[in-house]
């Protein structure tokens, strides 16, 4: 094998970017521990934002994205996996700054791969992807923080995305009444059928007057937007309340005072999954095979690697929704 297709990222001379699909040598790949053929991956808003040439994703171009990856292990020299063996990588510097999933092969160090366990496809690993993972990474953070479903309502915020679809889906299965918060009214008969019990408008939300504190309403919340909208749900949490933090797609500030913290014991738990421990992702992972296995075909889309750039290109513009499932 000489050659491979891939998804390429090159910014020109006038500093735009273009991504396209191309035949590329193998030596194109770094010199890493484990080879893996790609059999599926898997489009995150990170993939849309390395895709468009943002720096603060990806320093140096032409790149290859895609933070997600799962196949079968051609060669490692660290010795511990095997030819043949199935594999997913998701995160880590994947689809950043080291070329990514978008692609037939990866190469990657050994510490980033995990086992696909019993019970998972490749396929199936990937329409959890590194959205997924996030997802079951926030319902552990809720779990551990003592929001159980006798507690009450959890609120989850960017419903339509990726992260907040198959929370919702992990928490209904879990036996927990949601609330889902969605800007796409279109979605609202889908939300509910992935088990919210109600769905609000999240121009509905933002236009709440300013308080410092609202009713307690929520045991526990999963928060995509940030900003203000994560400020509102804090002022919202129950007595002992929970908010699993994962996105901020709506802001990067939180104007508000302590009081929620203070008067309530409200708790907010940062969930980064990428840098997270290989140890916690294999559990995750585990849990995801039996316990919290989910069938989540009915809203990924399968797309190919020539169709990628498009929907890239959607997501930044914010008219997708779901998971986009690629076959390599």
């Amino acid at each position: 094998m000489q050659s491979f297709r891939a998804l390429v990222t090159e910014i020109s001379s006038d500093g735009k970017a273009s991504t396209e699909l191309q035949n590329l040598p193998l030596t194109f790949l770094p010199t890493s521990e484990v080879l893996i053929k790609v059999e599926y991956s898997s489009l995150n808003y990170k993939d849309a934002l390395s895709a468009s040439g943002h720096k603060g994703i990806t320093r140096n171009f032409p790149h290859i994205p895609g933070i997600d990856a799962a196949g079968v292990v051609v060669s490692d020299t660290s010795g511990a996996f095997k030819p043949g063996m199935r594999v997913l990588v998701t995160g880590f510097d994947m689809g950043m700054n080291a070329h990514g999933g978008l692609s037939e092969f990866i190469a990657v160090p050994a510490n980033w791969v995990v086992e696909i366990p019993n019970g998972l496809s490749t396929r199936m690993a990937m329409q959890w992807g590194t959205a997924g993972l996030t997802a079951a990474m926030a319902v552990d953070a809720l779990i551990a923080n003592q929001v159980t479903p006798d507690k009450g309502e959890v609120f989850v915020t960017g419903a339509s995305g990726g992260v907040g679809m198959i929370g919702i889906r992990l928490l209904s299965h879990l036996g927990y009444s949601v609330v889902a918060l969605s800007g796409k009214p279109e979605l609202t008969e889908t939300l509910k059928e992935l088990g919210a019990s109600r769905v609000i408008a999240r121009q509905e939300f933002a236009d709440e007057p300013v308080r410092a504190l609202y009713a307690m309403e929520y045991a526990g919340a999963i928060d995509t937007l940030g900003g203000d909208y994560l400020v509102q749900v804090v002022k919202r949490l129950k007595f002992g309340g929970a908010v699993a933090v994962c996105g901020m797609a709506s802001g990067v500030e939180l104007p508000m005072q302590v009081y929620p913290f203070i008067l309530r014991g409200a708790r907010m738990l940062g969930i980064y999954s990428a840098d997270s421990p290989l140890a916690y992702k294999q559990q995750l992972w585990a849990k995801i095979a039996e316990d919290w296995s989910l069938n989540l075909a009915d809203f990924c889309q399968e797309i190919t690697l020539d169709q990628a750039p498009s929907v890239l290109s959607s997501m930044l513009a914010g008219t997708s929704s779901g998971r986009y499932l690629v076959k390599i």
